[in-house]
């Protein structure tokens, strides 16, 4: 893997919750390439053992624990396991997260009475709304509560929790999942605030558009061509492309790494090709 710049990570724990994802295994490789001990949690074991073995490969030391991130009692298990095999954590990335397609309206605005004919506001599933909000909101809790504990007044520990352009702005169709982003946001200059007089530093990495599994039907046609909404985001990003997984490595060391960022504290950082920025005219 070819790193932007190198940092020593040596003698370092990582733990990466949804580091089997196309975004959480490129960030979990890129601490392992810089000398930290990883240990992936995710649920599906096959893929983590995919990732845990591609580090290994690399001559990097990997673990990787099958994990429900809104389960106390899985997070603690893995926790003990970490510490058996690699030590206290020093670096927690709170990647486990995602959007549902039952907490999206089937369009960008409401048209009665045609609109009523499909998904719209009205009739989105509470539970499912819930169950995003676990995943993304809680699913960044409790892992902090857990790893985070044996971090305090560890030299360099640091916290990297995963936001979302839709937590500055909200994108059409999807308000459960841009409202939870958004809870991410904020509970990242909470939580830099509360550990900020025993060391732990909390910031965040907000990702623009990047294509992954969970949204590449959303973003592409059967024929591998952009969708409408594809096309819509690319003409309100100035790049005028999606991002590369691995353009999130460099902002991710430098937020991880004591000597660079050390004083930076509950920043969430856009990876957008200037999307923010971009007013539309």
């Amino acid at each position: 893997m070819n790193l932007p710049f190198q940092i020593d990570l040596k003698n370092k724990v990582a733990v990466v919750t949804g580091g089997s994802g196309v975004l959480g295994s490129v960030m979990a490789k890129a601490l392992a390439v810089c000398g930290a001990k990883v240990a992936i949690l995710a649920r599906n074991q096959e893929k983590i053992n995919t990732v845990v073995s591609q580090i290994k490969k690399g001559g990097a030391e990997a673990i990787g624990i099958s994990v429900d991130v809104l389960n106390k009692e899985d997070l603690i298990n893995a926790r003990n396991q970490v510490k058996e095999a690699f030590g206290a954590c020093d670096i927690l990335v709170n990647g486990a997260g995602g959007n549902h397609p039952e907490a999206t309206t089937g369009q960008e605005y409401f048209s009665a009475p045609s609109s009523f004919d499909e998904r719209n506001f009205f009739n989105l599933d509470a539970s499912v709304i819930s169950r995003l909000f676990d995943l993304n909101y809680l699913g960044t809790i409790l892992p902090t509560q857990v790893f985070a504990e044996e971090m305090v007044d560890r030299k360099g520990a640091t916290v990297i929790n995963i936001s979302s352009m839709n937590a500055y702005t909200p994108l059409t169709k999807i308000p459960a999942y841009s409202g939870a982003k958004a809870a991410i946001s904020n509970l990242t200059q909470w939580l830099a605030v509360y550990f900020s007089k025993v060391g732990i530093r909390v910031n965040a990495i907000a990702p623009g558009f990047f294509l992954t599994q969970q949204n590449e039907n959303l973003l592409l046609n059967e024929d591998g061509s952009y969708s409408e909404r594809a096309e819509k985001i690319i003409s309100q990003t100035p790049m005028e492309r999606f991002g590369q997984a691995d353009e999130l490595v460099g902002t991710m060391l430098w937020l991880v790494h004591q000597q660079s960022s050390g004083f930076v504290n509950g920043v969430v950082v856009p990876i957008d090709g200037g999307f923010s920025a971009y007013s539309g005219v």
